[in-house]
């Protein structure tokens, strides 16, 4: 996905691309490519497939999300900033926290941000079952890209959320999705949330599958979640 076209699509799903965007996309896109070759951030590195399917795919948020809002946003599992940072250089009023229990991406993070000098955005280098000790009910979108099972996902993420805040999950195989969907309604009872839809649709392009999964906070979470990482894997809430 050459520039042109990546502006081209984004058309399609109502976002303006300026040339400070691209000038920040590049930058961005330069020294991923540059730190990646002696720390593994991503096995993408192809230039079209780095817009595509990480900076495109990024931009679908905002297609359940307000582009201009001011809100805070909680990127659990950011890895080298996705979506996190890409939704960061769209709207600049959103306040970012980035984290990763990655030591060596924390720490590409703070480099990014500083180079791309954006403002308030947090890095935080923890574990997000710990990090939510002092920051329940902190936030309104909590967002994350691939990092784990849905089930697992919605214990970790929900009790940051302030009430009707949303939890966005970003995944691929809708086979996959509707499996690991299938026995969550305890879970949605439990934690006092409920599905609000699923987004599907297809990257342009190559055609693959892409599914945005939100679900809305009713009210407060008790305290005693999320549990252990060990306890959410050994029993699921489903």
């Amino acid at each position: 996905m050459i520039t042109n076209d990546f502006i081209e699509e984004l058309k399609k799903i109502n976002i303006n691309c300026t040339l400070n965007h691209i000038k920040l996309l590049e930058d961005y896109y330069n020294y991923l490519i540059e730190y990646n070759s002696h720390t593994n951030l991503t096995t993408i590195t192809n230039k079209e497939d780095v817009y595509l399917k990480h900076f495109y795919d990024s931009l679908t948020i905002f297609k359940n999300i307000d582009i201009n809002g001011s809100y805070k946003l909680l990127d659990i599992g950011s890895g080298a900033g996705f979506p996190g940072i890409v939704l960061k250089i769209f709207n600049p009023n959103i306040e970012l926290t980035l984290m990763d229990s990655n030591n060596k991406k924390t720490k590409f993070l703070n480099e990014l941000v500083n180079k791309l000098q954006l403002e308030n955005v947090k890095v935080i280098n923890d574990r997000a079952e710990l990090y939510i000790a002092n920051h329940r009910e902190e936030f309104d979108v909590v967002v994350s890209r691939a990092v784990a099972k849905t089930s697992i996902l919605i214990e970790l993420g929900i009790p940051y959320l302030k009430v009707q805040g949303r939890l966005i999950i970003m995944k691929a195989s809708n086979d996959t999705l509707k499996e690991e969907l299938n026995n969550c309604n305890k879970i949605y009872d439990t934690l006092n949330c409920h599905l609000e839809k699923i987004d599907s649709f297809m990257l342009p392009v190559e055609s693959s599958e892409r599914n945005i999964v939100i679900i809305t906070k009713d009210k407060i979470t008790d305290n005693k979640y999320p549990r252990s990482y060990d306890k959410i894997l050994k029993n699921s809430l489903k």
